[in-house]
């Protein structure tokens, strides 16, 4: 029987494997081998053994290394590892901007003299603008812009741009909207014969993404996180032949609509900067492409499929296959991709001034003699479209940093995108695109209604602003935009109610004391001035105390004031304003006007009117 050897597993470097050869041999070979001078022939085997041990000990921590995103040091360990997180690296970032884009209009003569919006242009998104010190940098719109709509978050300015005699001939309306410096590229791919995943490998300068798909049929691919996602965004315009149960709600332009597609992809970048683009592995004959779940298509494929009983499934891929999409065949791919960005696309202000006009449209289907006018709008300064950017482009830069992945996707695992608590919904609300609709104001709480504790039913009040940026209640486009935007997010056991929150307009009634030889007229429009930032909308949320105790502090502060004497919060109802009424005295406890249990905000509809001042003697 072999005599048991102590071994020891826990020497990793070359000098510690080196010590325990000479030690085994020492050991349990004493009269075998004795001499461990640096010369001997034992020595140089039991040294290339430390030395093939040492090596191998090396890759084995470093392939350990490359599993941790903290510690990985090879570029394609970390992207992997990045995508793997849920985060999708940048090569490049685009400069944003916002543009100021301008139409003139001709007056109605007839009646009252207003701008003739039938003849008002529609931008489209990815509009190209040009900018002149450097033709490599190109800008493109990110939105549609619509002259004929207008909201509080989308607002259309207009003045006059011409008279004639003592009535306007010509006006002049103004639009902003958002632009990223990126330059559209095309790509066309043939496919024959359908492959499972097939993929396409973009190999360009600083690719920021995929525009979009097109086959050579007209029918559009779509990108998706994940080949399991069968669920895309997409818009409509608000108009009643489109939805007509919304139509008459003017504060969300666009409805939000979800649809299921077969058709979709997926992309990746490379270490290298290169793009693959990754389609499905099915074809639109098969079984897996039914999205109704039934008894008969749960658990298709499966090998056990006879045992469902303690089976995990997953809403979006509750088939268990392998398609994942339709793989196209028998057809060219179109497909564009957007290239550019970085800090060379930091551009200064006022040197975008050339927006392209080749694809601007009337939005009126009913224009006199459209060609004609079309022409002078788009060439005639008179009539003309300019833009300009009054502010420099921000944000671009070369990409992400090896640090920079690292902590982005550390960052990206712990979100996962999902809404879990509260403020996760309040913060996704309020990223509703303004296009769907101006959500100014989001609270959320758990339902008072909700009889059991653990009960994930939620309340979710929110508000919008009408076209002076006044509080006004969401119209039921915007709720349902809304709720078709949060389902996606949502967590499966939540159950979400849209609620109008109440709004009590307010009015500010107070007196000073003046220093002596101060005017008393500035100071008290300092003061009022001091009020109206202090309730201006924009710092006010729903369920919000007024602390009265910060109104007297910041009007004893401003430079003339030597006492405030009161101030006085009154509530305002009727014609013009809010149609709730709130016990404002009742609700004041130690100089702190509360808030009432249903959610509600505190708004001054008026500042001009409804913020009253005197001076008082001492």
């Amino acid at each position: 029987m072999a005599e048991k050897r102590d071994i020891k597993y826990l020497n990793k470097d070359f000098s510690s494997l080196r010590a325990k050869l000479i030690d085994y041999s020492k050991t349990y070979f004493p009269n075998t081998y004795n001499d461990f001078t640096e010369a001997s022939p034992g020595m140089m085997f039991m040294e290339m053994a430390a030395y093939v041990g040492d090596v191998i000990s090396f890759y084995m921590d470093n392939q350990i290394q490359e599993n941790f995103v903290q510690y990985a040091r090879e570029e394609n360990n970390l992207y992997t590892l990045a995508y793997m997180l849920g985060y999708r690296p940048k090569v490049t970032t685009a400069a944003t901007v916002e543009m100021s884009i301008y139409q003139t209009l001709p007056a109605i003569t007839s009646g009252d003299y207003l701008p003739d919006f039938s003849y008002a242009l529609q931008i489209p998104e990815n509009t190209e603008i040009s900018y002149e010190a450097d033709p490599k940098v190109r800008f493109l719109t990110t939105q549609k812009v619509d002259f004929s709509v207008s909201s509080s978050l989308d607002p259309t300015e207009i003045s006059v741009y011409s008279v004639s005699g003592a009535n306007p001939s010509k006006y002049l309306l103004k639009k902003t909207a958002k632009a990223i410096s990126a330059t559209i590229n095309e790509l066309e791919v043939t496919v024959t014969a359908p492959q499972e995943f097939y993929t396409v490998n973009i190999s360009a300068n600083n690719i920021i993404g995929i525009l979009d798909i097109f086959d050579s049929n007209g029918d559009q691919w779509y990108e998706v996180p994940y080949l399991a996602e069968e669920l895309v965004y997409k818009s409509i315009k608000n108009t009643n032949p489109n939805d007509p149960n919304f139509s008459v709600d003017t504060d969300a332009a666009y409805l939000l609509k979800t649809e299921k597609v077969a058709k979709r992809f997926v992309t990746r970048f490379t270490s290298n900067g290169n793009l693959q683009v990754q389609f499905g592995a099915g074809t639109s004959n098969d079984d897996t492409e039914e999205i109704i779940p039934n008894p008969d298509n749960v658990g298709l494929g499966l090998p056990y499929e006879q045992d469902k009983l303690t089976t995990a499934y997953s809403p979006t891929n509750f088939i268990f296959n392998n398609t994942y999409g339709i793989a196209p065949s028998n057809t060219t791919l179109t497909i564009r991709y957007l290239t550019g960005g970085g800090v060379v696309a930091n551009v200064p202000a006022l040197t975008l001034t050339t927006i392209d006009k080749s694809n601007v449209t009337f939005v009126s289907n009913n224009v006199d003699n459209t060609s004609n006018l079309a022409n002078n709008t788009i060439n005639d300064p008179a009539y003309g479209l300019n833009c300009i950017n009054e502010v420099a482009a921000t944000g671009g830069s070369d990409g992400d940093t090896i640090e920079e992945l690292r902590l982005n996707s550390l960052s990206s695992y712990s979100t996962q995108l999902r809404n879990v608590t509260q403020d996760d919904y309040l913060v996704r609300a309020l990223s509703l695109p303004s296009q769907y609709g101006s959500l100014a104001k989001v609270y959320a709480e758990k339902s008072k209604i909700s009889s059991n504790e653990n009960e994930a039913i939620l309340d979710l009040y929110v508000l919008s602003y009408d076209i002076n940026k006044n509080l006004r209640n969401a119209s039921s486009a915007l709720k349902q935009n809304l709720q078709t935007y949060l389902y996606q997010y949502k967590m499966i056991g939540d159950s979400i109610n849209i609620k109008d929150a109440f709004i009590i307009n307010i009015e500010v009634d107070f007196n000073i004391i003046v220093l002596p030889n101060y005017n008393n007229n500035q100071v008290l429009l300092k003061c009022i001035e001091y009020i109206q930032n202090y309730f201006n909308i924009d710092r006010w949320q729903i369920n919000q105390p007024i602390l009265l105790n910060d109104l007297y502090i910041g009007l004893d502060n401003i430079d003339g004031v030597q006492t405030v004497k009161s101030i006085t919060i009154n509530n305002k109802t009727g014609i013009n304003y809010s149609e709730y009424a709130y016990d404002i005295p009742g609700a004041t406890l130690n100089n702190v006007v509360y808030p009432s249990l249903d959610p509600m905000i505190f708004e001054i509809k008026y500042p001009n009117a409804d913020i009253k001042g005197k001076v008082v003697p001492l």
